[in-house]
């Protein structure tokens, strides 16, 4: 692991002040309650941020938008994350990790509250951007709270662990939409979603622990070493096309399916849920084999294989498509695991959160903000199925850059360096 400059020790010892790191504790075990507990939140935070997808056919309608402006939502939840994303390191500073996951999941709750409540379309775009404010401050808190208690040889599987909310919400999330489609309405969805945050921010603040030390604000010298480091510029275009191969295609999926495809509602939602079933056993599954492989190989097998079916989803004719799929996320849940793992390497302790806080929402802005809106102007210009293409391209040529990664402590690990 690198170490940070000696200018930037005595700043670290203050703002960590009651942290105990658990690198000298060698059982995995002990941690998964506490671990489970933040992968609940994270499935509220994710799928709040994902269930527009299913529901989108129907909010269409409703409010009579075109595919453009559909998938302009998207890049509005972007655009509040990466400020909520940007902003967690001053939140984080000024409170601490714990106290900020609470802040960022009652504040989910609120807008989406507001968001179902919404009567025209500006006011739903408005309720959007808040939520992706909202849910961003998160991550980067969950991030620090986790690698700060586990010790490094365990960091894979804690973050896989973790991985299970948004590969559970990916499968759990149609259906969850398709229950209230059929029995109520999109505005229900949200707004029951939104009691469910209000309700877990409440528990996380009682019973929550971890997390109780402050971050470092991007106004550090941290910041300084975080830019002067190839591998962290590396890494914000590798997540802008992890993030591109699961919520960039996911979001206009369901939309193409039934736009252009002439695929109905229901058997679209389904189909896309079902090639999510298998996320969370191989999410977890990823996190061991980033811990055997090393992070480097995982992230190019991963973008390898989901690029190259990303941009089957394209030209495939009906006979394949629905193989293609289900096969194209299957390996997709292991970027983030090597991820997560790739960021906390290249970088010191304290400030693991401003480089979550940094490549996470560059790649939300790109992966689940240009890319749906970039599909979906292709499908008003008549070809959802090159915008699938394009995109499959693109996630194909980050699996070159991820060669050009420097991983430290890998060969220590016995890993690829």
């Amino acid at each position: 692991m690198c170490r940070a400059p000696a200018s930037l020790l005595p700043e670290m010892a203050e703002k960590n002040k009651g942290l105990i790191l658990a690198s000298g504790q060698e059982s995995f075990w002990p941690h998964v309650g506490p671990i489970v507990f933040l992968a609940g939140i994270f499935l509220i935070n994710f799928v709040a941020r994902i269930v527009l997808s299913p529901l989108l056919p129907a909010i269409e309608r409703e409010l009579e938008m075109s595919h453009t402006q559909a998938g302009l939502l998207f890049f509005l939840i972007s655009g509040g994350y990466l400020v909520g994303l940007i902003l967690s390191g001053f939140v984080a500073a000024g409170l601490t990790h714990k106290s900020t996951i609470v802040v960022s999941t009652a504040g989910t709750g609120a807008a989406l509250l507001a968001s179902a409540s919404a009567s025209h379309l500006p006011l739903l775009q408005l309720g959007l951007c808040a939520l992706g404010f909202a849910t961003g401050l998160y991550i980067p808190s969950a991030i620090a709270t986790i690698t700060a208690q586990i010790d490094p040889r365990h960091w894979g599987k804690a973050i896989s662990v973790h991985e299970l909310a948004p590969n559970l919400g990916f499968f759990t999330a149609p259906f969850f939409a398709e229950l209230f489609l059929r029995r109520g309405s999109w505005r229900a969805a949200l707004a029951t979603l939104g009691a469910a945050a209000v309700a877990a921010a409440v528990l996380y603040a009682r019973y929550g622990r971890g997390g109780e030390f402050a971050g470092i604000s991007p106004r550090s010298s941290a910041l300084r070493l975080l830019v002067g480091l190839r591998s962290f510029w590396i890494m914000l275009l590798l997540f802008a096309w992890g993030i591109s191969s699961t919520i960039g295609v996911y979001a206009m999926l369901p939309l193409y399916l039934v736009s252009e495809r002439q695929i109905t509602p229901s058997w679209a939602n389904a189909l896309v849920a079902f090639s999510r079933s298998y996320g969370p056993v191989l999410g977890v599954f990823g996190g061991w084999v980033t811990d055997r492989l090393g992070v480097k190989r995982t992230l190019v097998v991963s973008l390898t294989f989901t690029g190259a079916l990303s941009f089957l989803l394209g030209p495939a004719s009906d006979r394949w498509l629905a193989v293609v799929v289900l096969l194209q996320p299957l390996l997709a849940v292991w970027f983030f695991p090597a991820g997560f793992a790739a960021l906390a390497r290249i970088t010191p302790p304290q400030a693991r959160n401003l480089a979550v806080s940094f490549a996470v929402p560059f790649g939300f802005l790109v992966g689940a903000g240009l890319i749906p809106t970039l599909i979906g102007r292709m499908g008003d210009a008549g070809s959802f199925a090159l915008g699938f293409s394009i995109t499959g391209a693109l996630i194909l040529s980050g699996a070159g850059l991820a060669l050009l990664l420097q991983v430290p402590g890998e060969r220590q690990a016995g890993e690829l360096s």
